[in-house]
């Protein structure tokens, strides 16, 4: 209760200073929140992955250095106060067509592969966050393939 009172009066002393740029319906905050929890499922988020999601989240949706920060800083902000995957992929479901979906997944598969493997938690997670997108297991399982592929992983 008190840290939600102490945030507001710190937006409201600091002004315009540091204005959301993201709003609670904005798909991409939604796609970066499910990065940020497939980086961070192992318990840390280890600099390559870092580097990756910044990577990723800035070509992905076409953002200067200033404002991929901002998205991260927000979505690792969401993930971490989420109860669950429902509430980023209904929006990512209500926002993207099939192949945006996919996109998305692929991505998923991005970060997990980014230390040169994929662990059981981040696959159980990609599995359950496509399951949720309407993504096939065939899908999924074909773009974790690419992606291994692509970054030459067998």
């Amino acid at each position: 209760m008190f840290q939600g009172f102490r945030k507001f009066l710190s937006e409201v002393s600091e002004g315009d200073k540091h204005p959301a740029h993201f709003g609670h319906n904005d798909y991409r905050l939604a796609a970066a929140a499910l990065l940020v929890h497939a980086a961070a499922i192992d318990g840390d988020i280890s600099d390559v992955e870092r580097h990756k999601l910044h990577i990723l989240i800035k070509q992905q949706f076409d953002l200067d250095e200033t404002t991929t920060d901002e998205l991260l800083a927000e979505a690792t902000e969401a993930e971490n106060e989420s109860i669950d995957l429902y509430h980023f992929t209904s929006l990512i479901n209500r926002s993207l067509d099939e192949d945006g979906r996919r996109r998305v997944v692929e991505m998923m598969w991005e970060i997990a592969y980014a230390d040169g493997k994929a662990d059981e938690f981040e696959s159980n997670l990609i599995w359950r966050a496509a399951d949720l997108l309407g993504i096939s297991s065939r899908d999924r399982i074909e773009l974790g393939h690419r992606v291994a592929e692509r970054l030459g992983i067998t």
